[in-house]
């Protein structure tokens, strides 16, 4: 009854119009349906693209010698599928375990992307300092004396606490254990992952 009650409008006098009143409830849950409704054909849409792009490129042909090696994405604990492709000891291609009983054929972000930790031209092969304005090339051993003495002069002055060691979601499963472990053993709990910043 109240949503068709006639009111005057204020300060007018003669115009009348019929009271509406939005419910935000509905609003907002329209507005959810509509969103995930295109995320679903947006993703779609996505997948059609690269499969079509992969099978346009030939990525389906194994290199002559190589062989299949089933194992899981070490990305997080979810332990996705994946069939990765070794050609002489390396790995070269990967593709989705699509009878996988975890990720029942799909991969996230991170997981289609984990053979560019081997094969990234950008990837860092040996440490670096930047000196005079410009990246150079120094030893392991240099570069462990440099690092190992900074540490050493902070935890010295300023205790362990002025040390902050930050995850990063491109690192496995083992290697996120470590680096708390490390900060444990360090002193700190000082300790957190970039998506959480």
């Amino acid at each position: 009854m109240a949503r068709s009650k006639i009111k005057q409008n204020s300060g007018v006098g003669m115009a009348t119009s019929r009271r509406v009143t939005l419910n935000p409830k509905v609003a907002r849950r329209s507005f959810l349906k509509l969103s995930v409704a295109t995320a679903a054909l947006t993703g779609v849409a996505m997948t059609t693209k690269m499969t079509t792009k992969v099978q346009a490129a030939g990525k389906k042909v194994p290199y002559a010698g190589s062989k299949i090696v089933r194992t899981i994405c070490t990305y997080c604990a979810v332990g996705c599928g994946v069939e990765a492709e070794v050609h002489n000891g390396v790995w070269v291609r990967q593709e989705i375990a699509s009878d996988h009983p975890v990720s029942n054929g799909a991969h996230c972000c991170k997981g289609a992307g984990a053979i560019d930790m081997v094969t990234s031209p950008k990837r860092l092969k040996n440490p670096m300092k930047k000196v005079g304005g410009k990246w150079t090339n120094i030893s392991w051993d240099q570069a462990i004396k440099e690092i190992g003495d900074k540490l050493l002069s902070i935890r010295e002055n300023d205790g362990p606490d002025a040390l902050h060691f930050n995850g990063s979601a491109k690192v496995s499963t083992e290697m996120a254990y470590q680096h708390r472990k490390f900060a444990a053993f360090w002193g700190t709990n000082n300790v957190d992952h970039q998506a959480r910043i």
